[in-house]
């Protein structure tokens, strides 16, 4: 009778210990996840931010547009090509308040800035054989609220690309790992570096020239 009490007692104290880890795992496993919720949440913020100043940059362009028209002579072909780029960006749909998880499709909106981007660098080119053009009220400011915009673009990618790493690290880490994909956490794709996207696109001009 005794040894089935030590016996009893051996079982009860390893189903109170099982119990015990269990409770932990479960405590951590609810910590992970919730921290997985905001960590998502956070990417998606900042997927925000990003396609707000990319659309701060798109609304600007109609205006540069139609002050960059009224010089005598100025390239058509080049006012073109800045329409065009304007309205392919608008064909790539994104979620603006989610984050694509399909990296083709980020690449996709990804290059359709890259074309706008390198539409408008080519804008302002052609602007320094305008003198009195760039020389303007309407068009300073234009330009003012453009290198502006460009500064804030590549922040936001910096940070999407920071609240990204940070999200991905978390579903490949323990415990979440085990359940992340379950659950609907999914790896999120970067945007990818180009050569030369460390520098912002340069929008200032030549007020000495002499054209």
């Amino acid at each position: 009778m005794k040894k089935f009490g030590i016996i009893f007692g051996v079982l009860a104290a390893i189903l109170i210990i099982g119990l015990i880890i269990v409770g932990i795992l479960a405590l951590a496993a609810g910590g992970s996840y919730n921290r997985l919720v905001a960590l998502n949440q956070e990417v998606d913020s900042q997927w925000a931010q990003v396609e707000n100043n990319y659309q701060r940059r798109a609304d600007l362009i109609p205006n540069l547009v139609s002050t960059v028209s009224g010089a005598a002579n100025f390239e058509k072909s080049t006012l073109v090509e800045v329409t065009q780029a304007r309205a392919s960006v608008g064909q790539v749909k994104i979620d603006p308040n989610k984050a694509p998880s399909d990296p083709a499709t980020l690449q996709q909106f990804d290059q359709a800035q890259g074309q706008l981007s390198t539409a408008l660098s080519h804008l302002m080119v052609v602007v320094e054989r305008y003198p009195d053009l760039k020389a303007t009220e309407n068009f300073l400011e234009l330009q003012a609220q453009l290198e502006g915009t460009e500064n804030r673009i590549s922040v936001a990618r910096m940070d999407f690309n920071n609240a990204v790493q940070a999200y991905d690290t978390a579903i490949k880490s323990f415990p979440a790992n085990f359940y992340a994909n379950h659950f609907g956490f999914k790896e999120k794709p970067y945007f990818q570096a180009q050569p030369g996207s460390e520098t912002v696109p340069k929008v200032q001009f030549n007020f000495n020239s002499t054209n």
